[in-house]
């Protein structure tokens, strides 16, 4: 619970701060989630390049950031190209590695399936043009909303499992309490970040529900296919950090479309 509230407290303070404490905030957890995701695929026997495709990953996050800031023009973003292609030439030099093409498809899924996400979120920080932390923190209340009351409501009335395969814990009396407590907070958030309307912060909560759902339920599939409870234990009581955000990088993605073609 301690660690639980402390992660809330640093989140949320370096997100609401300025600019440069969100952007140090989130680079570390982006780093620490992706560099958990590699050390796992090791436990699968798979060989990623774990330095370089992390340095990949938050060259994407910095880069978006400093772009969306508008300290460097968009141009400087076609940096990420060559150091993506770069990651067939190391593999080249690889002498041990007796399957490069699987090690460098899982450095590429490390990038795509953490750190992009995480860039994304520079794209909602700076939605008005200029830094603001409503959109993104509206974000991680109404997942932290979505995740308490599927706990509590999963506990009480929970009995008709969700997706036994993945995850026999899950109810669809948890979803929907967790759904309901979610759209609660997202009615709650608009009398007071009115950088979306009412009606915009509901459907962006029935995404985040929906699409946190299945990034638990996918970050499931991949714990069991390599055989483990928790993704680590760098969070006492809860796991990894990809235990801890998972919901959020499959979310963030759909918030992102919806908001700036729908919205």
């Amino acid at each position: 619970m301690l660690t639980a509230f402390f992660g809330a407290a640093v989140l949320i303070a370096g997100t609401v701060y300025d600019k440069w404490t969100y952007f140090t905030v989130f680079l570390l957890i982006s780093i620490l989630t992706q560099w958990e995701f590699y050390r796992l695929s090791n436990i699968d026997a798979k060989l990623p390049l774990k330095v370089w495709g992390t340095l990949i990953g938050q060259s994407f996050f910095t880069l978006i950031f400093l772009i969306e800031a508008g300290v460097l023009p968009l141009k400087y973003f076609l940096i990420v190209f060559p150091l993506l292609a770069s990651v067939f030439m190391i593999k080249l030099y690889k002498k041990d590695d007796e399957k490069p093409f699987t090690n460098i498809a899982y450095t590429f899924l490390g990038i795509i399936y953490v750190a992009i996400p995480f860039s994304l979120l520079n794209i909602i920080a700076y939605e008005t043009g200029e830094y603001s932390y409503e959109i993104v923190l509206g974000i991680l209340l109404i997942l932290w909303a979505s995740d308490t009351g599927a706990y509590f409501s999963g506990i009480t009335f929970g009995k008709k499992k969700l997706f036994e395969r993945v995850s026999p814990k899950k109810t669809w009396e948890g979803s929907i309490g967790g759904g309901l407590l979610a759209l609660a907070m997202a009615f709650g958030l608009s009398q007071y970040f009115v950088v979306l309307n009412t009606v915009q912060w509901l459907v962006a909560a029935g995404l985040i529900v929906i699409t946190g759902i299945y990034g638990d339920l996918i970050e499931s599939v991949f714990k069991r296919s390599i055989e483990i409870k928790d993704s680590g234990r760098s969070l006492p009581g809860h796991g990894g950090f990809l235990d801890r955000f998972d919901s959020l990088l499959l979310a963030v993605p759909f918030i992102v479309v919806f908001i700036k073609i729908f919205s």
